[in-house]
């Protein structure tokens, strides 16, 4: 469910998208703050194949991100966790930018997103799904449930399990090059898609849901139901 918003940015990106991950150039530059700043939801489209890399002490695996999620923290999005300001919860989205906001989803894992746009402002975006280009073997140890490729960072559980991003990451500053996790520009995808985000119950209406178009490692959506009865404790505090 979407429809597509754009073509990629320039012909490296269609090169890019067409080639084997085997063969496809490896993450660029680390992003910068500025690269940052923005409305939220163009923030969350141009972060679409950017590489996340973790290393950690049994290797490094990387991915390009395939799938992201807006949410605003200014007072337009009740669906965000900084809706109601900086809590003890939603602090860290709050800025600065380049942060990793990581949470704990309804008692049952971990999801993990970049604070985007200036400090003070209280948005981020969500890292929902991810194509693995290093480390796959590893991901695979990680992920042992994943049957092919394509499932190892298929949605925002199994990205963070690849990934292995847990409560310790919760603040890692993702634009230090000594960080364990950091966030690399990538080629931009040649289609981008844009429908409502997954698995909410408010602000359903927002086409917030970014991902590359006819990527195989793009979740699958699921509207939003009813608020679960759990949902105040969705960062694992009471």
């Amino acid at each position: 469910m979407g429809v597509v918003v754009t073509g990629g940015r320039g012909p490296l990106a269609r090169v890019v998208a067409d080639l084997p991950p085997s063969d496809r150039p490896g993450p660029g530059p680390l992003l910068t703050e500025e690269d940052l700043l923005g409305p939220v939801d163009e923030v969350a489209r141009s972060l679409l194949g950017c590489w996340v890399v973790t290393d950690r002490p049994d290797g490094r695996v990387a991915l390009r991100l395939t799938e992201v999620e807006a949410y605003s923290g200014q007072g337009e999005d009740p669906a965000s966790h900084a809706h109601r300001g900086p809590t003890p919860r939603a602090e860290i989205m709050f800025g600065p930018p380049g942060r990793l906001y990581v949470y704990f989803s309804y008692g049952v894992h971990w999801c993990a997103n970049v604070v985007v746009g200036p400090a003070g402002r209280g948005s981020a975006v969500l890292m929902r799904a991810g194509e693995v280009v290093v480390g796959e073997s590893l991901a695979h140890s990680r992920r042992p449930a994943a049957r092919v490729a394509r499932d190892l960072a298929r949605g925002p559980a199994r990205l963070t399990q690849a990934l292995a991003i847990g409560p310790d990451d919760r603040g890692t500053d993702l634009l230090d090059p000594a960080s364990s996790v950091r966030l690399h520009a990538g080629g931009a995808p040649a289609g981008v898609s844009a429908g409502p985000r997954v698995g909410i119950s408010v602000a359903t209406e927002l086409p917030w849901r970014f991902w590359e178009t006819e990527a195989p490692s793009v979740s699958v959506f699921r509207a939003g139901g009813k608020p679960r009865r759990r949902a105040a404790r969705q960062d694992g505090r009471p």
